[in-house]
C-alpha cells in the first residue's frame, strides 16, 4: 500500500523490549502510541513489535483510547498470526523471552484453534544477532532453540518477533520441509488491507501522499544504514523524544 502516508518510530534508545518488565513495556509503549497520536497525529498505529503487542496492547485498547483518543485506533501483529495456525495441531512459537512469558500467542491461538497444541521458546540471542548483522552466526543459535520444538513434532513454526522474518532463509534451510513457517512480514501487510477494506471510517482518515517519515530515539549507524539502504538517501531518520 505504497501510496498511504507512513511514520515508523523506533524506539532505538530503549530497545530491546524484550528482557523488559510487563510494567515498563507497557509504559514505554504507551508513551510511543501518544506521541505519534499527539506530534504526528496518526489516525491509525500498528504497534508492530511482537512483545509491546503482547504486553500493552489490550490496556491501550481497553483503557488509554476510549478515555484519550476515542476515534482513533491500535492494532497489534498477534491476533493476525495467530490466525494464520488454525489448520495445524502442533504449533511452535519463537519469540522473546518477554512475549513467551506472557502467553499471548497460545492465549490468542486456543480461541481459534481450541484443539491445538502450542510449544513455545524464548530465543534471546536472535534480535542482538540481527541487529549486529551477524546473521552468518545464526544458524547454530537457531537449531539449538528449535531442538525442543522438532522433538514435539511442530507442524508450523511462528516467527514471533519482527527481527526473525531477517533469517527467514536460515530457519527455512535448518527446518524440515513439512514445517510451514508463519512469518509476519508476510501476514500483517495482507491483515492491514483487509481491516482498511472493512473500516471505511479509519481509512477516511488516512492520508495518501506517499510519504515516509523515520523518527528514532536515538541516532545509531545502525538506523542510518538501514534507513539508506531500504528508503534511499533522501529519506534520513530524524531524532525525537518521547
Amino acid at each position: 500500500m505504497p501510496l498511504y502516508d507512513y511514520v515508523y518510530l523506533g524506539d532505538t534508545k530503549r530497545v530491546p523490549y524484550g528482557n523488559r518488565s510487563h510494567e515498563t513495556v507497557s509504559e514505554f509503549t504507551k508513551e510511543g502510541v501518544e506521541y505519534l497520536f499527539k506530534k504526528e497525529n496518526c489516525a491509525l498505529v500498528i504497534l508492530a513489535c511482537n512483545t509491546a503487542s503482547a504486553r500493552a496492547l489490550r490496556k491501550i485498547q481497553q483503557q488509554y483510547l476510549p478515555k484519550n483518543f476515542p476515534q482513533r485506533r491500535v492494532l497489534g501483529v498477534i491476533i493476525p498470526i495467530a490466525e494464520e495456525v488454525k489448520g495445524f495441531r502442533k504449533i511452535g512459537v519463537l519469540a522473546t523471552e518477554g512475549t513467551v512469558n506472557s502467553k499471548s500467542f497460545p492465549r490468542e491461538i486456543l480461541k481459534i484453534n481450541p484443539k491445538g497444541e502450542i510449544y513455545q521458546v524464548a530465543a534471546p540471542l536472535l534480535v542482538p544477532i540481527i541487529e549486529n548483522e551477524g546473521n552468518k552466526f545464526a544458524d547454530p543459535i537457531i537449531k539449538e532453540y528449535l531442538k525442543p520444538l522438532l522433538k514435539k513434532n511442530i507442524q508450523s513454526l511462528i516467527l514471533g518477533c519482527t527481527h526473525y522474518p531477517i533469517l527467514k532463509s536460515n530457519f527455512r534451510k535448518i527446518l524440515p520441509r513439512r514445517v510451514k513457517i508463519i512469518s509476519p512480514d508476510e501476514i500483517i501487510p495482507k491483515k492491514l488491507l483487509s481491516y482498511l477494506e472493512n473500516h471505511k471510517d479509519i481509512t477516511a482518515k488516512l492520508s495518501r501522499n506517499a510519504k515516509i517519515k523515520i523518527l528514532v530515539t536515538d541516532k545509531t549507524k545502525s538506523v542510518e544504514k538501514l534507513t539508506k539502504k531500504w528508503f534511499g538517501s533522501n529519506i534520513k531518520p530524524k531524532l525525537v523524544n518521547i
